[in-house]
C-alpha cells in the first residue's frame, strides 16, 4: 500500500511492483501526482508543482525495471539556458551546462572570478561523488552509518552552508548569488543549507536541465502506467484517515470514508511529519513524537501564481529566477523571522517556451513562485492572497512582462494554507522539513520507519530530501530496506 501518488510514491509502486508486490496506490486528490498535480482551465495547462527535472536516468531505470523505455512514452526535451537569472538592476545571466559559456558569463560580471568558479564547479564535481553518487541511495537506518561518512563529509565541509562555500570560492556578490540559489528549488535557505546541495550544480551540469512534452503531468502519466501495466492500481479521491496497526506494526490502512486495505507493507509518500502527526497513533510512536515534530525546522512555504496570457512573450526564457533587491535579508525574513516581506524574488516559469501546446494557439502560459514563510508566520493567506499576486503582477508587469495587466485571461494562486488543507503539508511547508545539517542523512525520518515495523517512506520528508531527484532516490532506498515477498511473515 503506497499513501500518495507524487513522484516518490509512484517510483515507490513501480520498484515494488518489480519485485513481486502486488501494489495499490492511494490518493487524496481526484487525479495523481500530489505536488505534481495539473491543473486544467481555459485551455492551459498548468504544471502544479515541479518544473526542473535533471538525472533523467533516475526515470529511464524506473522504465526499464518496468519493461520499457522512457522515450517510448515521453518526450523529454533539454531545456538552454538552464536559467536566466536577472538582478534587480536589470542585468541578466544565463546559466547554463556549457561550460565556455558559463566562464564568458563570470568573466563579463567578474573577471578574477573565474578561476575560483571553475575551482568552485570542481568541487561541486567531488561533493556530487560523495553526496549523490555514494550517499543518495544508502538508506541511514543506524547512527553507525552517519559515523561512517563523518569524515568525507567533513573532508568536503559539509559544516559549511552553500552561501558559505560558494562564498570562499568567489568574490562578486552577484555571482554568490547565481552559485547559491539551488537551496530554494529543494526548500532550503542558502545561509544555512549543508553545502552537501552543492553537488546540484554538478548535477545539472552532467545530465542538463529538461522538460516533458505535455508539461510535468506526462511524467506522472507515463508513471501511472506502469504501475497498472504490472498490475498495480492507483485509486485517487481516497485520502487515509489512519495508518491500521497491530502492535507496532503497519498491517493497512483506513480510509476517510470508513474502508479498510490491509496491506503486507505500507510506504507513505505523504509528507513524513503529516503522517506521523495525524496518521499514526501516538502510542506507537518512541522517536517521532508530537513534541519533536512541533520542534523540528521546515521548508519555507510557497506562493504560486498560475496565469494565461492572450499573447506570446518569446524574449522570455523557460526557466527565469528574478532576484528582488534583497538576498539574505530576504531569506532571513522567510526562514529566520517567519514574517512576509513586501519585497520577493520570484521563479518564473514559461513552459510554452518549449511546448506552445500548453497554452491556446498564440497565447503563453506562466507560473511564478514566490518564496514565502510556512504558516509559523501567522499570515493570513485567505486576505493576503489577492494583494500579494497583484503585488507579483506589478512588478512583472515593470520588468519582463509588460502590458501583463491587461494581457492575463486565466489565473488561479496556491498559497501555505493550501499546500497544509489540501496538499497535507505540515504548516504548509512546501519541501518538508528544511535541508539543514542536523536535519540531513540519519537525523531526517528514516525511509524504513524507526518507530513503526513495515512502514516506510519514500518523498521529501525523508532522505535525501526534496527536489525530484532527491524523492526518485528515495524510492531507490527500498530496494535495500523492504523485505523481499518471499521473506514476510
Amino acid at each position: 500500500m503506497v499513501i500518495g501518488s507524487g513522484f516518490g510514491g509512484l517510483a515507490a509502486a513501480v520498484r515494488l511492483g518489480a519485485r513481486g508486490y502486488r501494489v495499490t496506490v492511494v490518493e487524496k486528490l481526484d487525479a495523481p501526482g500530489g505536488r505534481a498535480y495539473v491543473h486544467r482551465q481555459d485551455g492551459f495547462t498548468f504544471d502544479g508543482g515541479p518544473t526542473v527535472i535533471t538525472a533523467p536516468f533516475l526515470l529511464e531505470e524506473l522504465w526499464a525495471l518496468a519493461g520499457r523505455t522512457l522515450s517510448d512514452d515521453v518526450d523529454l526535451r533539454p531545456v538552454t539556458p538552464f536559467y536566466r537569472i536577472r538582478f534587480h538592476d536589470g542585468r541578466t545571466f544565463d546559466y547554463t551546462g556549457d561550460a565556455e559559456a558559463m566562464r564568458r558569463e563570470v568573466a563579463r560580471f567578474a573577471p578574477e572570478d573565474v578561476e575560483g568558479y571553475e575551482r568552485f564547479v570542481a568541487k561541486s564535481e567531488d561533493i556530487f561523488k560523495v553526496g549523490f553518487e555514494g550517499l543518495a541511495h544508502v538508506p541511514f537506518s543506524s547512527w553507525t552509518d552517519m559515523a561512517r561518512i563523518l569524515p568525507s563529509m567533513i573532508k568536503l565541509e559539509s559544516y559549511r552552508s552553500v552561501y558559505g562555500l560558494v562564498a570562499k570560492y568567489v568574490k562578486s556578490p552577484e555571482l554568490r548569488q547565481v552559485m547559491s540559489f539551488h537551496p530554494l528549488l529543494v526548500g532550503g535557505n542558502p545561509f544555512s543549507t549543508t553545502s552537501i546541495y552543492s553537488l546540484i550544480a554538478f548535477l545539472e551540469r552532467r545530465w542538463g536541465v529538461h522538460f516533458p512534452v505535455g508539461g510535468t503531468g506526462a511524467l506522472v502519466q507515463g508513471l501511472v502506467g506502469l504501475v497498472r501495466g504490472q498490475g498495480g492500481s492507483v485509486r485517487c479521491g481516497a485520502e487515509v484517515k489512519r495508518i491500521v496497526l497491530e502492535g507496532r506494526r503497519a498491517v493497512g490502512v483506513e480510509l476517510v470514508g470508513g474502508e479498510v486495505l490491509p496491506a503486507d507493507v505500507v510506504v507513505s509518500n505523504a509528507d513524513s511529519a503529516w503522517t506521523y502527526r495525524y496518521l499514526v497513533d501516538p502510542s506507537a510512536r518512541r522517536t517521532w513524537t508530537d513534541e519533536k515534530i512541533e520542534r523540528t525546522r521546515y521548508s519555507m512555504g510557497l506562493f504560486v501564481w498560475y496565469f494565461g496570457t492572450n499573447r506570446k512573450y518569446e524574449d522570455v526564457a523557460h526557466h527565469t529566477i528574478l532576484l528582488g533587491p534583497r538576498y539574505k535579508g530576504l531569506l532571513d525574513d522567510i526562514f529566520q523571522r517567519h514574517v512576509l516581506a513586501d519585497d520577493f524574488s520570484l521563479y518564473l516559469h514559461r513552459p510554452t517556451a518549449t511546448d506552445p501546446s500548453l497554452a491556446p494557439e498564440g497565447c503563453d502560459g506562466f507560473y511564478v513562485l514566490s518564496p514565502v514563510p510556512n504558516l509559523a508566520s501567522g499570515t493570513d493567506w485567505n486576505a493576503t492572497a489577492e494583494p500579494y499576486r497583484k503585488a507579483i503582477e506589478k512588478m512583472l508587469g515593470e520588468t519582463i512582462l509588460p502590458g501583463l495587466e491587461r494581457s492575463i485571461i486565466s489565473s488561479r494562486v496556491t498559497h501555505p494554507l493550501e499546500f497544509q488543507d489540501r496538499l497535507s503539508s505540515f504548516r504548509g511547508a512546501a519541501f518538508g522539513m528544511e535541508p539543514v545539517l542536523t536535519q540531513s542523512a540519519w537525523f531526517r525520518p528514516h525511509n524504513e520507519s524507526e518507530d513503526i515495523d513495515r512502514l516506510y517512506f519514500v518523498g521529501a520528508g525523508t532522505h535525501p530530501g526534496a527536489g525530484v531527484p532527491g524523492v526518485l532516490s528515495s524510492a531507490r532506498v527500498l530496494d535495500k530496506v523492504v523485505p523481499d515477498v518471499g521473506a514476510l511473515g
